[in-house]
Parts: C-alpha cells; sequence; structure tokens
C-alpha cells in the first residue's frame, strides 16, 4: 500500500514514539477491508512498537481500525481509508496515541483533558478535501487525551450508503451523539468552546485583563500576519485577534502565484505565516471575533474592540484586516439548502457528487476553474455566468469548452434553489436577453461569483464604500486617526494574497509612524 518513499519518511516520524501502539482492524471479505489490511500492516513493520491484530467481532464499521495503547480501546478510529489528505491525519493520530506531545497550547490541552461528558463524534471525510484533516486531527487528539470522547473519522467514499442516508452534502460533516454538530472547517479551539460550557465566558474574562496593546491587528491572515511579524519586529506591544488563523487562505488549494514560492497549497503557507508570527512576541487571541470597534475620544488616546464574546481590549492603533468571505447568491432557497446541496468548495464537495449531475455559478477564473475539475468527477457541470461573457482567463476557457460534459449558459440570472425539503433537486434561471425562466434539475450547485468584506461589525465608525470595502488612502489609513486597514476587507484594487501581505507590512509601518508621532 505505501510506496518506498513514504514508508521511509513514516519510518521517521515512527521513531518519535515513546510508548506502544496498538492497530485493532475490523474487516469483512470486501476489496475496501484487504486494502486497509495491507495498510496497516506496512505500518506495522515500520515500528517495533506498533503491533497489529485483527478483530472482526467487535459491533462496528467494517472495515475500520482503532489506534490505541495494549489494554485500552479508546482512541481515534478510522473507518475507511485514511489516505490522500487524511494521511497526515493518519501519523500524527500514531504519534500522539504513542506518547509525541502536540504542539497546541498547554492551556487548551488541559481543557480538553478536563472537559466532563461523553462525546462520541463522527467526520465524514473525502479525501479530496483540504478542510477535513484540520477537523479529524483536532477530534482525533480530543479523543486521545480524554477518555470520555470518542471519534470515528469515515470516509464518505466507502460508506457511501451513509452519506445517502444521513443526507451529507458537505464535508467535513460532524455529527456529535448521532445529531448534526457543524459542517465545513473548525479548529480545535472552536470545537472545545462549543462542548465546554462557560468556556466562553472563561475567555472573555481573561481578554478583559489584558494590558492595552501599542498595536491590536484584527484579523489574522496574511494581511495581519505580516502586519504582526512587522510591528512585532519594532519592539512595540502587538495583539493578533483572529477568528483562524491563515483566513480565506484555508479555503484555498493551489498557489502558484506567491513569489519566490512555486508552488503551494493553503494550508501549508497558513503554517508557515503562523510559524513566523510565532518567532516573535506576539500576543496571539485565536477565535475571536470583533462585533464593534470605538474610536478614541481623543486623538493620541485608546481605541476600544468589542468581541462576539464580550470582552473588551484597547489599543493605541488599530489595523484591521478581518479579510472577505465568499458571496452568496442570495435568492430564494439557497440558506435553506446550505451544506444540503448548496456548497462553496468544489475540492471538499466535489466527491460526494459523483456521477450526479451539478450547477457552478461564476463565470470567472475560481468558477471555471471548479467546473473543470468537477467535469472530472461528476456526470455534467453546467456553469451559469451573469453577464454576456466569462471572465475567467482565455487559457481556462479554451480547457472548459473542451469538455464534453459540460454546458456554459451566459445571461444567465439565478431566481431561485430548488428542493425537496431535505436536498437540492435543482435551480430556476432567467434568460437576461430573452427574459425566458428555465428549470434545471441537479444535485448540487457550486457558487463561485467572488468575496464581500468582513466589515458589516464597524457600522459607524469608519468609512466604508458602497460594497462595505474599507476607504483607505496609499498608507492603509481610514477615516479615524490611528486605525489602518489592509488586505481583502479594504478598496485597495486586485484581492490577492500577495497583495494583502504587502498592505499589512505598509499598514504595521504607518501605525508605528502614528505611536511615535502620537506618544
Amino acid at each position: 500500500m505505501l510506496d518506498i518513499n513514504m514508508k521511509t519518511q513514516l519510518k521517521t516520524y515512527l521513531e518519535k514514539l515513546t510508548k506502544p501502539v496498538e492497530l485493532i482492524a475490523t474487516l469483512d471479505n470486501s476489496v475496501k477491508s484487504s486494502e486497509l489490511g495491507a495498510l496497516l500492516a506496512d505500518i506495522a513493520g515500520l515500528s517495533d512498537k506498533i503491533t497489529f491484530t485483527i478483530n472482526n467481532d467487535l459491533p462496528v464499521r467494517k472495515p475500520s481500525f482503532l489506534i490505541t495503547n495494549p489494554g485500552s480501546d479508546k482512541g481515534p478510529r478510522f473507518a475507511g481509508s485514511p489516505l490522500g489528505h487524511e494521511f497526515t491525519s493518519l501519523v500524527l493520530a500514531l504519534l500522539q496515541t504513542g506518547g509525541h506531545p502536540s504542539k497546541e497550547s498547554q492551556d487548551l490541552l488541559e481543557q480538553i483533558r478536563e472537559i466532563d461528558g461523553d462525546f462520541h463524534f463522527e467526520t465524514y471525510y473525502s479525501l479530496s478535501c483540504h478542510n477535513c484533516p484540520d477537523v479529524v486531527q483536532a477530534l482525533n487528539l480530543m479523543s486521545v487525551l480524554n477518555p470520555r470522547i470518542s471519534h470515528t473519522a469515515i470516509d464518505g467514499g466507502v460508506y457511501q450508503n451513509e452519506i445517502t442516508d444521513r443526507n451529507v452534502m458537505g464535508v467535513p460533516a460532524v455529527f456529535l451523539n448521532g445529531k448534526e454538530f457543524g459542517q465545513g472547517r473548525m479548529t480545535l479551539a472552536e470545537i472545545v468552546s462549543k462542548i465546554d460550557t462557560g468556556a466562553e465566558k472563561r475567555a472573555a474574562e481573561a481578554l478583559n485583563k489584558r494590558e492595552a496593546y501599542d498595536v491590536l491587528i484584527v484579523g489574522s491572515g496574511p494581511a495581519g500576519a505580516a502586519a504582526a511579524v512587522y510591528s512585532a519586529r519594532k519592539g512595540i506591544r502587538t495583539g493578533l485577534m483572529g477568528e483562524r488563523f491563515g483566513g480565506q487562505v484555508l479555503d484555498t488549494v493551489d498557489i502558484e502565484n506567491y513569489i519566490s514560492v512555486p508552488k503551494t497549497e493553503g494550508q501549508k503557507l497558513a503554517g508557515a505565516l503562523k510559524a513566523h508570527v510565532d518567532d516573535y512576541d506576539v500576543d496571539v487571541i485565536d477565535t475571536q471575533s470583533a462585533s464593534k470597534l470605538i474610536p478614541a475620544q481623543t486623538e493620541g488616546g485608546l481605541h476600544q474592540i468589542q468581541t462576539a464574546s464580550g470582552a473588551t481590549l484597547s489599543a493605541r492603533s488599530i489595523i484591521i484586516a478581518t479579510g472577505a468571505k465568499w458571496r452568496n447568491m442570495n435568492v430564494p432557497g439557497e440558506e435553506q439548502y446550505r451544506t444540503k446541496g448548496v456548497t462553496y468548495c468544489p475540492h471538499c464537495d466535489g466527491p460526494l457528487f459523483k456521477g450526479k449531475r451539478v450547477a457552478v455559478i461564476g463565470g470567472g477564473n475560481s468558477g471555471v476553474e471548479a467546473a473543470i475539475d468537477l467535469a472530472g468527477l461528476v456526470e455534467h457541470v453546467t456553469l451559469l455566468e451573469f453577464a454576456p461573457e466569462m471572465k475567467a482567463d482565455q487559457v481556462l476557457q479554451k480547457k472548459l469548452r473542451s469538455l464534453k460534459n459540460v454546458d456554459i449558459i451566459l445571461n444567465a440570472q439565478t431566481l431561485e434553489v430548488k428542493g425537496d425539503g431535505s436536498k437540492v433537486t435543482g435551480l430556476k434561471y432567467q434568460d437576461r436577453v430573452t427574459q425566458e425562466v428555465h428549470d434545471i434539475e441537479l444535485a448540487g450547485i457550486f457558487v463561485q461569483i467572488g468575496l464581500l468584506p468582513n466589515t458589516n461589525w464597524l457600522e459607524g465608525s469608519v468609512e466604508r464604500n458602497r460594497m462595505g470595502e474599507i476607504i483607505t488612502d496609499a498608507k492603509c489609513e481610514t477615516t479615524v486617526k490611528g486605525v489602518f486597514a489592509a488586505g481583502d476587507c479594504t478598496t485597495v484594487p486586485y484581492k490577492q494574497i500577495i497583495i494583502a501581505t504587502g498592505e499589512g507590512a505598509k499598514a504595521s509601518l504607518s501605525a508605528f509612524d502614528y505611536l511615535i508621532r502620537h506618544s
């Protein structure tokens, strides 16, 4: 199952094991079981601290396997293949079960150990999903740390019947004690805060005790990370607050235009940004979102940021780098069928629509790239573009038009998402030239129509344009003295990662200049 290179790499990792690990497989006569058994045998052969046994009498999914310690029946379980994007999840589960410490904060790890209650998590993933590993790895770690927490990671491609029965139309899809818990990317801290009652209140109380910052950066994407590094290098007290480190970059698969890095992936770049920030004295505040900006009453005074958790943070200067989110179609049925056929990530959810008919909304680069990727998975793709022509690069349009299972409809205004109450069954659109209304039968709709800035929380504070973008000048200054903004949430043209990082650096230098002049 594993080639020579993978075996060599894995063998090196397994040398970090400090405790014995047991792999207990539950198999049947299927081809998938045979493949899984061969994989586990390969892994066991790479370390004398790993043993592999088979127990087909356990009342669990077949094929599946438990990663545990000898004499225990607790630990993370994989049902199906843990290859593809989930191979890293497998390696981490082996290491953590074998005593290798997690890199998460000790406070968070201790909080997990002390969670009171019985929690059985199930996560459905696809091997091509780049959002799934974060969730799988977080829940696996929780099951290693707390014996009252269990987790089974389920390959949706192997257990297609469960995907259908549970009406899963987007991954990662997480169930807790048999009920829907969440869908999409979630961090470890976010999951813990949802099940640990009182965690939000405790977090707010701790934040309220923080001393005022010289600069507080709101948003931990590329712009925020760059601003934090530049600020910390100036030796000033720097805070960085965000909902999830990496921001929109985490939802990007391949990145090939970040100069000096010929090719990388969104998760890897986000990890590199976090590692760079961690090299400096930056107070990173995770899983917190801003709810209000209260500008200083006097020039040079303290600005305040109120958080959704109820905390208030103060700073002599503020850099807003909250980025953007996927734009919605804002049509009837879209919200009702979100994650039930309406989705925004073709790479994550595409495999769930294998052999089905889907639509892509949007003819820009992201929409055309999504249609090309989906055409290799699904029965048929219909791309709908509102304008008279697609805006994607010509090389992408040429590739799309060469595919036989793709239809392109221009001048198409989506009117409604249709469904049967539990899942998408089609959509209604209007031809903007003839005004005729048409219905298309579909199982999935992939929305790729651009981004909206995350700035609603700034209502009444800094000036924004009609699109909600923060109006800034050449120095990233906003209409409020001492408040700066950078990246996709601003009026700066061309929403690109490399531009966001440059704007973050510029905003930091401008904030430092402001602090010098208003000391």
